[in-house]
Order: C-alpha cells, then structure tokens, then sequence
C-alpha cells in the first residue's frame, strides 16, 4: 500500500497530478489517523477546520484500504461532486481503479410502472399525449441506464411529474412489480452491492438505520467502514427518523389508490365502501378538534379528546388493512394494506406515548393536519446500531466541537470513549478577516433591533460596495430587513438585494456569484453548506446570536425533559447548539487562502455576557474591533483592492483584544 504521507506530501502523486493542490501537513495527519481508524474498525471524530481539505483526507485512505467503504454526504448535490468530481480525481491521481457506486433515495429514480401509469391515464383520460415535461421523461427513459431523474434536463423534485414518475417505500410495489426485472432502484442496489466504495447521503444512511428499508440494509451491513462528513446534521436528522409522523394527506393519497386498485381489481367498490367512509369520518373528527392556523404546537394543547380521535383513526386503518388482506392478488391492494397498517401503528405510537419518550407536535392547516413524535433522545439507539456492526465509523465536519469541547456532539450520538482530533482552519485569519462587533445595539428581544441591526449594516454595505450576505435567524427579522432596506434605498442602490424565499436557493446563490456587489438576506439554509469563494463576498452581518427559539415546541419539550433529569438546559442543549451553528454561519466568510473580509456579529451579548466568551473562544482567531470607522477603513480598502487582494493595516485606528 502507498504511503499516506507520501501521497501528501509535494512531491506525491496528488501533487503531480492535480492542478492547484498544496501540501498541507494538517491534511496528512487527517488521512493517517482515518486510515488507522479505518485499518483497527475503530470510531473517530475529527473537526477539520476550513480548507482543510477533509474531502481527500478521508477518500485517499477510503479507496486504498481495500475494503468496502461508505461515505454518506450531507446532501444530494455533494454525493454527485464526490461520485463524478473527487472520487475520480483522486483514484486517477493514484493510479487506481475503484468500483464506485452512487446510491439515492427511490425517489430520485424513475419508477418505470408509475411512467406507464401516467402515460396510459392520460390516453383513458381523452388527452393527445404526454404533456412536455412526462414526454421528455418518457423520451429520455428509453436511453437513461442508472434512471436518475437528475440527468432530466430543467426537471427538479419540486416539480409535480416529478413524484407522479417515482416510487415511495409506501407505493413501491417490490418483485410484485411487472417492470421489477427493469427497475433502476434495483439495478442501482446491486450496483452498489457490487462496489468498493458506495456514496450516500444521510437521509439514505438513517433511513435504513431507522426502518432498515429491503435491499439497503445489505449494502449498510456488509459495510467494514461508514465515513459520515458533514456530520453535525446527523443528531437532529437521526431524531427525525428515530421519530413518528403520520398525516391526513398520508391516509387520503391511500384511500384514493385503494380506489385506484379497487377499479383495476375488477372488484366491487360497494365491499370498501363501508370501511372507506369510516377513515374518512375519523379524519373530519380530528379535523373538527384541531385549531386551524398552520402552526406546529404541542400535542398536550389540543385538549384531552385528540388521543381519543387519533386511536379511533388507527382503529379505522387498521380496519381497512384487514379488508384489504383478503385482496391480496392484487399487488398495489397488498401493499396499500401494509401502508394502512403502518400509518395506525405510527398513529397509536404517537397518541400513546409518555412524556418522557418525547415531544408530541401537531399541525393543522385548511383540510389537513399532522401528528408527529420527535424523540427526546437516540444515543442508545444510534450507539446500538454501530455496535451491531464490526465496521470503522468516521464522523467528520468542520463544526463539531465547542472550543475544544466534541462532548456535545458525541453525547448525542452515544459515542462513548471515542477518539477525537482537532485541525484548525489552515487560512490566515490574523491577516485575512476582521470581527466587527459594533457598540449600542439593543438587546436582541428589543422590538428595535432589526432597525438597529439595518442601521449598523448600511455603512458596512456602502464602504464594501455590497458582496455581502446578512444572515438572520427567523424569517420574520429577514422580511422586516428586506422591507427597510428596499425603503432606504428605494431603488438607488447600485447593487441588488437578493431575499432568501424570492426564488429558489441556487439560482440567488448564481446571481450573487455572477453580479459581484450583490446583497444576499438569508435564514437557516444559507448558515452553512454555501460556497462563494472570492470578490464576490467580502463581508457577512450577523443579526444576532443563533439560539434555537425556545418557543418551538421541540426546543421547550427539550429544555423541560432536561430540567426533570435534574440537568442545566442552556449550558447542556441550548449554548452548545448556538455556538456551533455560529461557527456554520462565519465559516461562510473566508472560503480560500486569498479571500478577505469582515465578519459583524450585531449582538451585544457577545460582550455583555459571560457565555460569550464561549463563543468568541469557538471562531477562528481573528483581529477584533469595536471601531465602526475602523471596520469602514477595512471594507473599504478591501472593495478598492478586491477581496483575493492583501489588505494593508490601517493607519490608524486601534484594533482591540477579544473581549
């Protein structure tokens, strides 16, 4: 086997054969102790700062071990960049051959009996043909070999054919299925059960774990290794796949394709009628008990008599399953039965559990309404289910720790005793970036300080000339922002404003890139996972500290199961999570060795609280200063010089020690 220090090093192959790569030791050191880690089956966590590199530090020992390896990713769009970008690069670069498999969701497959369905509907339905895009679908399905409907040209999964052309684990109808020797998902399992390195993402990754899924669970359990990046996602997604939801859209998709499967049984509707006015009564009950205003509350404010309606809707399900037991030649009838069974185990779960299983939300909107059981913890069960695996587990992010502290995470997932390793960011961030934290803002509960906050911003926005994102942290403060910057400027700015929900996430991402001096307002989604390397971003306004709102229903259930446990909420759940989705939102900043820029946290907590010294203490460690003159000198020689251009100090103006 290659020497990971050599193949890292200047002179080794990656160096030799990829454009731009630098030799950085920090790098090497993470691909030793994950090629240990992966060589013993041990567990490892590793916080590899920005720029580290982490990608190749984990791929190059990965497809050199010689072992089946899965990388589970955290999105969709960083497993095709591994699968046709970076697993290619690096095998080449070591002259190697890796069987590699790229595996998703069902539902990102095109379902070839589902196509025909819709095809042959549409001929009983009178119509001419396919409408445009189910025709390019069709068109394309008689070329495609892996099925992935992302290689459809302008078709994305917010698109109405698009789930009318795909299967559910609910609707698949498995080797019943006429196109079952045909079937993409198949083809793309076994595939993956063919290869050395499989890629997945964690939506894949825990839904297998969670309801270990036919087909999957074979590639999972013959796995000698589980390399998870972007791992900090994986608490709170295990939490919703551990969890329990069942809904009134769930059981009115059923009840229409039990009449669908009824009428193509050749069967009398009249023996399901019965049964089928009965679910729906149960579901107007619950209706008529829940208050409509689209909010997620706690189950416990419904009143007593929603555990009442919810049993009688499973009761009802279940009914319907027994009856359609006796259908079971008919395919999609069998496994419309197997989903109405499992929507009133999940209702009965829900209605029946304890206070200390978890947080019981509702939902309730127009005609529909959802039930869903959050679960306080999955430590033992995600612990269980490594265990049950003699395979190395790699968990690695660049936000995994609190200071120097992976308790908060590691707690979470049950990983007792488990190695850790730290690597800071190899950017300069004494010479590249400057915190602002500016001086008589109001606390954040005030009802000013989104004015405050737009105030603080507008000369920072005029002396960078834009390339700047404002990240908030509920949606209420971004739309307040967007409306008082639009009436300051009243159309004069010479850069646009960009509003997270205006238009899909990519395509603002794309004119912020291209444009150069834009304004980008965003919320969650653009705290982390964005990339905008160069001038194009040269500083990022925080609005305030980014604390889970205590008023959601899981964060107050949370906060109170602690409490009964006899433990310290804030210090325990609340900072922790803060603190490291206020690393997410930094990080954005400096995303290369040659990009400058200003970071403004407008929060006066920072200073005025002890526990901002936690947070400070958790950044990169940078310059920071109070001086609004100062902060103005640095923008604005930045947007003279261009944000990949070394900036000179200033002349003057002190620049203080952290608080």
């Amino acid at each position: 086997m290659q020497d990971i220090e050599d193949i890292f090093g200047a002179e080794g192959p990656l160096a030799r054969h990829l454009p731009g790569f630098t030799s950085r030791p920090s790098q090497q050191a993470m691909a030793v102790r994950v090629a240990e880690t992966v060589a013993e089956r041990g567990s490892l966590m590793v916080e590899a700062g920005t720029g580290t590199g982490k990608t190749f530090a984990y791929l190059v020992p990965a497809i050199l071990a010689g072992v089946r390896v899965l990388v589970s990713t955290g999105t969709r769009t960083l497993q095709d960049q591994l699968f046709s970008k970076d697993v290619p690069l690096v095998a080449g670069a070591l002259g190697l051959g890796a069987r590699t498999a790229l595996l998703k969701g069902r539902s990102n497959y095109l379902c070839l009996e589902r196509l025909s369905r819709q095809l042959s509907q549409r001929v009983l339905d009178g119509m001419a043909g396919p409408d445009a895009m189910l025709g390019r679908i069709e068109k394309w399905s008689k070329s495609t070999r892996s099925g992935d409907l992302a290689e459809v040209t302008g078709l994305t999964d917010a698109h109405p054919v698009w789930s009318q052309v795909t299967s559910t684990r609910d609707n698949c109808l498995g080797q019943r299925c006429p196109d079952y020797g045909d079937c993409h998902v198949v083809a793309a399992r076994r595939e993956a059960q063919e290869a050395d390195l499989v890629i997945v993402n964690h939506h894949l990754l825990l839904a297998d774990l969670a309801l270990k899924e036919d087909g999957f669970g074979d590639i999972l359990g013959t796995a000698d290794a589980v390399i998870l990046d972007e791992a900090h996602q994986i608490p709170d997604l295990a939490t919703q796949f551990f969890g329990q939801q069942a809904s009134s859209r769930q059981v009115e998709v059923l009840l229409a394709e039990v009449r669908a499967g009824v009428t193509r049984a050749g069967a009398s509707m009249a023996e399901f009628a019965p049964v089928l006015r009965s679910v729906e009564s149960a579901i107007n009950a619950t209706l008529a008990a829940l208050r409509r205003d689209g909010n997620r509350i706690p189950w416990e404010e419904c009143g007593a008599d929603l555990e009442s309606f919810t049993l009688a809707l499973a009761d009802a399900l279940q009914e319907l399953a027994e009856r359609l037991g006796g259908a079971s030649h008919e395919a999609s009838l069998a496994q419309c039965a197997k989903r109405a069974t499992a929507l009133a185990e999940a209702l009965q779960r829900i209605a029946r559990c304890s206070a200390d299983d978890g947080v019981r939300t509702v939902e309730c909107s127009g005609r529909s309404f959802s039930v869903g059981l959050l679960p306080f913890d999955v430590a033992e069960r995600f612990a269980s289910l490594m265990g049950a695996r003699r395979a190395a587990w790699v968990f690695t992010s660049a936000t995994l720790s609190v200071g120097t502290d992976f308790s908060h995470f590691a707690v979470r997932l049950g990983l007792e005793a488990v190695p850790t390793l730290q690597i800071p960011s190899p950017y300069d961030f004494d010479r590249q970036a400057l915190l602002y934290l500016p001086e008589g803002l109001p606390e954040p509960t005030s009802p000013s300080h989104t004015e405050a906050v737009v105030a603080a911003a507008m000369p920072l926005l005029d002396a960078s000339r834009g390339g700047a994102f404002i990240l908030f942290t509920s949606h209420r403060a971004l739309s307040r922002a967007a409306a008082l910057l639009r009436e300051r400027w009243d159309g004069a700015a010479d850069y646009p404003l960009l509003v997270q929900g205006e238009g899909p996430r990519e395509r603002l991402l794309t004119e912020f890139r291209e444009h150069g001096s834009a304004v980008l307002l965003g919320t969650t989604s653009f705290w982390e996972g964005v990339d905008v390397k160069g001038d194009a971003l040269r500083l990022v306004i925080i609005e305030k500290l980014p604390f889970a709102s205590p008023d959601e229903p899981l964060v107050k259930a949370r906060i109170d199961f602690l409490r009964r446990r006899g433990g310290n909420p804030f210090k325990e759940y609340q900072l922790p999570g803060a603190v490291l989705a206020l690393k997410q939102g930094v990080g954005r900043l400096i995303r290369s060795e040659e990009d400058r820029g200003l970071i403004a946290i407008c929060d006066p907590r920072l200073v005025s609280k002890s526990y901002g010294r936690v947070f400070l203490r958790s950044l990169p460690d940078m310059p920071v200063t109070r001086d609004p003159r100062e902060a103005g000198r640095f923008l604005a020689a930045i947007a003279r010089q261009g944000s990949t251009a070394p900036v000179a100090p200033a002349a003057s103006g002190p620049v203080a020690a952290r608080p």
